[in-house]
């Protein structure tokens, strides 16, 4: 296999698992692998059994005898267990209506209500987020990081007036490319110029996100996965629902650690400047991934974010990157999220029944 015909299969191939768990939201058929075990169970357990207790041979007194006492226990096991059955097709949560959401009088979620509060007055980030600027690539062919959107009109951005679909969830305008709104774009250092120039004309062949690795905070932001906050009081947790990922944000202002080990997504500590929060991160890992075309973030890297919430259904958040090994001045951009509601994340593993890497070698 070629490499052209290698990065195409192997975007196909990402495109397709990370679409498909949206697109079977609310197909009946996700329901039915959850709907086999049931059926069979009822006929293995109980139609089985009550065949043994009316038809065993009456001619073996003592092995009629046991065969109807080990049904009547069959039966009574599965009576007994049936409630738990049930409990476990009604946890889907894909459609469980999401409690504490300001609705106008025709039903539709008010996203322009006032924001929720924590306990201490502060704004609460809670609820499951997508991106607020979406670029659906679906329509246009086997997608790539030369993909890209026409740069933010800001005469006509404004937020989103509607939730996010969870049935339809894309990527943002700057998955492919987070600076594409700067003028100028990203202002690289000379090697990470060159290096992002490789990885797009080779259509990110090298992506960590192929490989089935974490996805750094601000990739995250304009992934097609849902992500959940989980707000309170002196902490901030962010949940992915790819590989089940996780980020916490302190929110006591503690003090950032000193000579950090690099990790995935950092470490970071926030403090509240009226309603915005603002989150230092630092600590991350060399080669830290931040879009489709290759960007990184280094070890040098402070990163800031000033997280808004405005209303209900929206999220600001701006991000200021200094990292003076990749880039030859720091840089801030904006992204947005908007609110989802009625649905839950579903677990996306990507390395379960993984197919990509034995075409990469």
């Amino acid at each position: 296999m070629s490499p052209a015909s290698n990065s195409a299969w192997r975007a196909a191939s990402v495109r397709r698992s990370a679409r498909a768990i949206y697109e079977q939201r609310t197909s009946p058929s996700w329901f039915q692998p959850r709907m086999r075990p049931v059926t069979d169970c009822i006929h293995w357990c109980i139609l089985s059994p009550v065949r043994y207790l009316f038809l065993s041979p009456r001619s073996n007194r003592e092995l009629g005898i046991r065969r109807r006492y080990e049904a009547l226990v069959t039966i009574a096991f599965v009576i007994l267990c049936s409630p738990l059955a049930s409990t476990h097709l009604a946890a889907q949560w894909v459609k469980y209506p999401t409690a504490g959401v300001p609705r106008k009088a025709d039903g539709k979620v008010n996203m322009s209500a006032p924001a929720p509060r924590l306990a201490d007055g502060k704004p609460d980030f809670s609820g499951i987020w997508t991106t607020g600027e979406p670029f659906d690539r679906r329509g246009r062919g086997l997608s790539s990081p030369k993909d890209l959107p026409a740069p933010r009109d800001s005469q006509t951005a404004h937020h989103a007036e509607t939730p996010g679909d969870p049935t339809a969830i894309v990527g943002s305008r700057q998955m492919a490319n987070i600076g594409i709104d700067l003028p100028g774009g990203l202002p690289y250092q000379p090697w990470l110029a060159a290096l992002t120039k490789e990885r797009t004309d080779n259509l990110a062949k090298d992506d960590p996100h192929i490989k089935c690795l974490p996805d750094n905070f601000l990739r995250a932001y304009g992934m097609p996965h849902l992500l959940k906050f989980v707000h309170s009081p002196g902490l901030l947790v962010v949940l992915n629902e790819v590989d089940a990922g996780y980020r916490q944000v302190f929110t006591d202002a503690r003090p950032l650690p000193e000579d950090p080990n690099p990790s995935w997504q950092g470490y970071s500590s926030g403090k509240w400047s009226g309603d915005t929060l603002v989150i230092d991160t630092i600590g991350l890992r060399d080669d830290t991934w931040i879009d489709w075309n290759g960007s990184v973030l280094t070890q040098a890297a402070k990163v800031r974010e000033q997280i808004r919430r405005p209303d209900f259904g929206h999220l600001d958040i701006q991000v200021t990157v200094d990292d003076p090994k990749a880039y030859t001045k720091p840089w801030t951009i904006t992204l947005t999220q908007r609110i989802v509601v009625d649905t839950e994340l579903i677990d996306e593993i990507c390395a379960e029944d993984e197919q990509s890497l034995k075409h990469m070698k």
